[in-house]
């Protein structure tokens, strides 16, 4: 199970704003660990059945803590460091894809 570790001294902190919410944790910790911290439970929607999910593995396997993160959907929560005033907001459905993502390739 996850269980916070103290902080040590010296140990900078950044804040985040999980749906406009401010969340501030030690520098280094990932953005799903932040939000656990904060009490969030559920980060998605499936697109699916509309059901909420959370994170599972924290390791990028899952795919189940997908978020969106300064306007960019589809980011793992579990993989992406918090950064100073970054905007996270839960994924709601399926994250519509860039038409131009194809183009030039």
């Amino acid at each position: 199970m996850l269980r916070r570790i103290a902080p040590q001294g010296g140990i900078a902190g950044v804040t985040l704003y999980f749906e406009g919410a401010a969340v501030t944790v030690p520098a280094g910790t990932t953005v799903a660990a932040a939000l656990l911290q904060a009490g969030a439970a559920s980060f998605r929607d499936t697109a699916v059945t509309g059901s909420p999910r959370g994170p599972y593995c924290m390791m990028g396997v899952c795919f189940d803590c997908l978020v969106e993160i300064d306007g960019q959907p589809n980011r793992q929560a579990c993989l992406t460091v918090a950064l100073n005033g970054m905007r996270v907001e839960r994924q709601r459905g399926a994250a519509l894809l860039d038409p131009k993502a194809g183009e030039g390739a």
